[in-house]
Order: C-alpha cells, then sequence, then structure tokens
C-alpha cells in the first residue's frame, strides 16, 4: 500500500492560500480517480484507492501538527517510509516549480517538521513552488494569503503537474517520476514538443 498525503490547513479561510495546495493536489487526485474523502478517526479526510493501492489523506490537524496524522495513518495502515509522497509548498521554489525528492530534511517548513518527527526522514516529497513574494513581508503572513490573479493560472499548472508526479509516484516510483517531473515546465514542454516532431 502507498500513500500520498497533501499538507495544509483545515477551514474554509485557508483554502486557496499558498500553504493549502497540497490539499489541492489530494483534491485532483480524487477528482480523477472518482473518489471522496471521508474523516477518519477525527484526524484526516482519507480515501482508500483499492484498485490503485493508495491512501489518499488531507491530515486536519493543522500544517504544524500534521505528523500526527500521517504517523497514525501510516502506522495503521502499514504504509513503508518509502511509500510515503508528501505534497507541500515551498516558498524557496520559484512558483509553479515542482521538485520531487526521495528523503530529506525539513528545509524550513513546519509541516515537514513535524512528519519527520513521527516518520523519520526517508519517506519521498513533492514541493510546489509557491515563490518568496516580497522579502519585507513576514513569511507566515506569506504562505497563508492566496493567490494573486496573475498567479493562478501557473499554479493550476503546477498543481496538476504534481498531481501527475504523484500518479507516477503510484504506478511506478519516485525515481521515475523524479526523471520525469524535475525539470522546468518550459522544458517539459519542450521535450514534449520535440517528441511530437520526431513521431
Amino acid at each position: 500500500m502507498k500513500a500520498v498525503v497533501g499538507l495544509g490547513n483545515p477551514g474554509a479561510e485557508y483554502k486557496g492560500t499558498r500553504h493549502n495546495v497540497g490539499f489541492e493536489v489530494i483534491a485532483e487526485l480524487a477528482r480523477r480517480w472518482g473518489v471522496r474523502l471521508k474523516r477518519w478517526k477525527s484526524m484526516s479526510d482519507l480515501a482508500i484507492v483499492q484498485d490503485r493501492g493508495v491512501l489518499l489523506a488531507q491530515p486536519q490537524t493543522f500544517m504544524n501538527a500534521s505528523g500526527e496524522a500521517v504517523g497514525r495513518m501510516v502506522a495503521f495502515h502499514k504504509v513503508e517510509p518509502a511509500d510515503l509522497l508528501v505534497v507541500v509548498d515551498d516558498v524557496q521554489l520559484p512558483l509553479g516549480r515542482v521538485r520531487l525528492r526521495p528523503s530529506g530534511s525539513a528545509g524550513g517548513h513546519n509541516g515537514l517538521k513535524s512528519v519527520i518527527q513521527y516518520v523519520g526522514e526517508a519517506f519521498p516529497r513533492l514541493r510546489i513552488g509557491v515563490g518568496r513574494g516580497d522579502p519585507q513581508w513576514d513569511l507566515v503572513d506569506h504562505v497563508l494569503s492566496p493567490f494573486r490573479t496573475e498567479e493562478r493560472d501557473a499554479i493550476a499548472r503546477a498543481i496538476g503537474r504534481a498531481a501527475d508526479a504523484a500518479e507516477m509516484f503510484v504506478e511506478e516510483d519516485v525515481a521515475a517520476a523524479m526523471n520525469k517531473y524535475n525539470v522546468s515546465e518550459d522544458r517539459s514542454q519542450a521535450d514534449q514538443a520535440d517528441g511530437e516532431e520526431t513521431r
């Protein structure tokens, strides 16, 4: 069994904010796969996708306590760390950039820090660039702010690419997903166009 977990904050006031792109990737996967997430043990919204052998989850414990929900879920469903993909926002990446890593540190992300506390560092993570914005602006205010109108197309494409990468992780492995999606969107589109020209 694999698991794809998107981190974010529950509640309508956080919907559409930069910190909640992980939730949006899970929502996109649920839409593609025709499943609905339901509350599990008051800690997560969860769907078990039997035909794909994967769990989809949005922890409902707030970002800084994500690890409590994730740790309980992976222990209950016997998901190994290498089979757990955690999807998060990243202010260090340019807006719309997608990057996978098989393991590593929290990199300053409090949600990842909490997950590491409960399951260790040896789980894949999928980061989605949300940009840093004005460096004079408080970082907490930035990640809890919604995307500006001119940013929405880029982040919508990024959510789609992240969902594609998560699907490849489920169907193959993190290495295959890294090879395909750890490139800029411009390069990916150029490679696709080159492939079409040679057919």
